[in-house]
């Protein structure tokens, strides 16, 4: 092993630190790219393919909509019952994303927020309860129409 001056160490490990703060840097802009396409994913793919991200979006939703119409309608009655209380576990999903929205969104855009988005997040957060105690109340009416009278 070669002796090194004190110098010599110095400007090597000055050198060291030049080539970690690179890395920093580029690790940093990786990170931002990513965060870039995850935020513009759907506007990325419309944009690709020349679809307006708005028309994107309708588009799933319209067949979501579909979707759902013939789960629900091909599902036998005596199901029903547990169907409504999946329907209220997801509403439980939907009540977590409104609550996310009342509050700002997610951690790094709190201070971007709009009021339309907490608007939106409340108006969704109170759909969304009244859908879950709504759909308790018929599940549990439902059920008694299957007990014995005593």
């Amino acid at each position: 092993m070669e002796s090194l001056t004190a110098q010599q160490a110095a400007d090597q490990a000055r050198e060291a630190a030049q080539r970690a703060m690179d890395a920093a840097d580029q690790a940093q802009s990786f990170a931002d790219a990513a965060r870039l396409a995850a935020e513009t994913g759907a506007d990325a793919l419309g944009a690709a393919t020349g679809i307006d991200p708005f028309v994107f979006r309708l588009s799933i939703f319209v067949l979501a909509i579909f979707v759902g119409y013939y789960v629900v309608w091909s599902v036998t009655p005596a199901l029903h019952t547990p169907l409504m209380s999946v329907t209220n576990a997801i509403s439980s999903v939907i009540v977590v994303g409104a609550l996310i929205a009342v509050a700002g969104g997610a951690a790094h855009a709190i201070a971007e927020a709009s009021l339309t988005s907490k608007l939106l997040g409340f108006g969704a957060l109170i759909l969304a309860s009244v859908n879950i105690f709504g759909g308790f109340l018929v599940t549990q009416r439902m059920l008694a129409m299957y007990r014995r009278k005593s």
